[in-house]
């Protein structure tokens, strides 16, 4: 039994109830598993994520680096506070600090029961290598790399020029997920809309976690579908790639968390092009890579793309389970206890990351980012998203084959100019812009 004096500090109940009123419900509201169009224009309103950092920051002052261990009845519940402690819970052995979380398995197992992240054990060691096999963990440009730019070239003219001198967030995202459809699941699958609306209900029932019933017969449908197009195994497709596996996962087990994530790539790209459109020196030399690119590395737009990732965190809410006591600085907490890493706090932590509230994508070019233990766009160590490399390259090769022929001017008041700190919320669902062609001397 752990000594009381040992033992993390334990916020007041009063503190609880504000960490739970400014940071847990927004948070939730706002939808962890999908967006709430609503909740997150409501969000940017009221500038709930820039609240919520304040009273963390606050309380960080107060008690000190945690972990904040809360009151809640129940559950042995910590919310990080300090950057060293973000590296260590994420970076360990997933056999000290689990992905596997409580709250995260309850809510993911609505579609994806047997996933890579809500596994443990033997299961999950053969899904984890399966993923990094597939997904092609560590090579920056995977081996479709020529098929996605072929496949982004071509949806990103064909998204521009149905686009009718407009593109707001609906047109942007049906033109992703054709260009997601033909690169996880082949040409057949680029028309399937059904596949995508069956797993955004599903997704949007794993928000509700326990509260809401699971929908086993749409969770069929789903299924039958995504094994239809994986069993044709087109090639140019991740489908492809997945029959040639000879372990024995099961593909279609995984693949759902697969465009889970390119959801969020989706955001992470649209607010990209919104930022750039506003800062004409930033543009300028995004398009100058585009135009003089000869491979599919595109190292400066790719950074813009995490930028938007580290401004905006698409995963605000990063969950573990300590699978064994832990402790920082004699600061302990017991066994079982979940972590809350709030990420936001520290993607905008004035006092360790320079330009915090500016968009700096030389950063992420130079390595500093790299180097801050608090900045995590894909999470890091054991639950580190295995196709980060694949979604950088599909959302950098859209927004270049955007860019290549096209102009885009953003419509309405948002403060994202170079010049003064930008908003903590940015809705993705409310950006709007104005399209024209390039012109000839601007093309290649």
């Amino acid at each position: 039994m752990l000594d009381p004096a040992s033992r993390a500090p334990r916020a007041s109940v009063p503190d609880t109830a504000r960490i739970a009123a400014r940071v847990l419900l927004p948070t939730l509201a706002a939808g962890v598993i999908v967006r709430r169009p609503r909740v997150m224009a409501f969000a940017e309103r009221r500038r709930l994520d820039r609240s919520a950092i304040r009273l963390l920051a606050e309380l960080r002052s107060r008690y000190g680096d945690g972990p904040l261990r809360l009151p809640i009845p129940g559950r042995e519940f910590a919310v990080v506070l300090d950057p060293a402690q973000v590296r260590d819970v994420l970076r360990d052995s997933a056999d000290r600090f689990t992905p596997a979380n409580l709250e995260k398995r309850t809510a993911l197992r609505h579609f994806q029961p047997h996933a890579v992240l809500i596994s443990r054990g033997r299961a999950r060691a053969r899904r984890r290598e399966f993923n990094e096999d597939v997904l092609e963990i560590d090579r920056p440009v995977h081996e479709l790399g020529p098929r996605i730019v072929e496949i982004t070239a071509e949806e990103g003219a064909r998204l521009a020029e149905q686009a009718g001198g407009r593109l707001d967030w609906d047109a942007f995202a049906a033109g992703w997920w054709r260009a997601v459809r033909r690169i996880v699941l082949g040409a057949g699958a680029r028309d399937d809309r059904r596949l995508i609306e069956l797993l955004n209900g599903l997704r949007s029932d794993a928000n509700w976690g326990f509260l809401h019933p699971r929908r086993t017969a749409r969770r069929r449908e789903f299924d039958r579908r995504l094994r239809a197009h994986l069993s044709r195994a087109e090639p140019g497709s991740l489908a492809g790639v997945i029959a040639r596996d000879s372990s024995d996962v099961d593909g279609a087990d995984q693949v759902p968390h697969w465009l889970f994530a390119f959801d969020a790539a989706a955001m992470v790209a649209y607010r990209a092009l919104a930022v750039l459109t506003a800062q004409p020196e930033r543009l300028r030399a995004v398009r100058e890579e585009v135009d003089g690119a000869d491979s599919p590395m595109l190292p400066l737009l790719r950074s813009c793309v995490l930028e938007s990732v580290r401004l905006w965190p698409t995963t605000p809410a990063l969950l573990r389970d300590a699978v064994t006591e832990a402790s920082w600085g004699g600061r302990t907490i017991p066994r079982g206890s979940g972590l809350f890493i709030y990420t936001p706090l520290f993607h905008r932590d004035r006092r360790t990351v320079p330009d915090a509230d500016r968009f700096a994508p030389e950063s992420w070019l130079d390595g500093a980012a790299q180097q801050h233990p608090g900045l995590v766009p894909f999470s890091a160590g054991p639950g580190r998203c295995p196709g980060e490399n694949l979604v950088l390259l599909t959302a950098s090769t859209l927004l270049a084959a955007l860019l290549r022929g096209h102009e885009f001017r953003l419509d309405g008041e948002h403060e994202l100019g170079p010049d003064g700190p930008l908003p903590h919320t940015l809705d993705n669902f409310e950006l709007e812009f104005r399209v024209a062609a390039r012109a000839a001397s601007g093309t290649r």
